[in-house]
């Protein structure tokens, strides 16, 4: 966590290091502890299919399938907006996905 605290103190404009402080924070303090820091990226990550493939998986991780499930569908629908060479995110995300059911 050091390390992206100080990545994050040289880069404080960086959604991006945010997300990935945070998914770090998930491993040490919990899903929940995590997704309130995700949250609050979500008007400057809104079309980054990374962003909602995170929130998803800490959603799922709380117990939380239906907002998982929309979290996916989401990230899935982002990465098929890229072009046909991004197939392997959204069926990665997809089989998560279904995984909730």
């Amino acid at each position: 966590m050091a390390l992206y605290d100080r990545l994050l103190a040289l880069t404080p404009t960086t959604p991006i290091v945010a997300l990935n402080r945070a998914i770090a924070l998930a491993e040490i303090r919990g899903a929940d502890a995590a997704l309130l820091l995700v949250d609050e990226l979500h008007l400057e990550l809104a079309d980054y299919h990374p962003f909602h493939a995170t929130r998803a998986e800490l959603l799922r991780r709380l117990g939380r399938p239906l907002e998982a499930a929309a979290a996916y569908e989401t990230a899935i629908s982002l990465t098929s907006t890229r072009g046909s060479d991004n197939s392997s995110p959204s069926e990665s995300l997809s089989s998560r996905s279904l995984y909730l059911l």
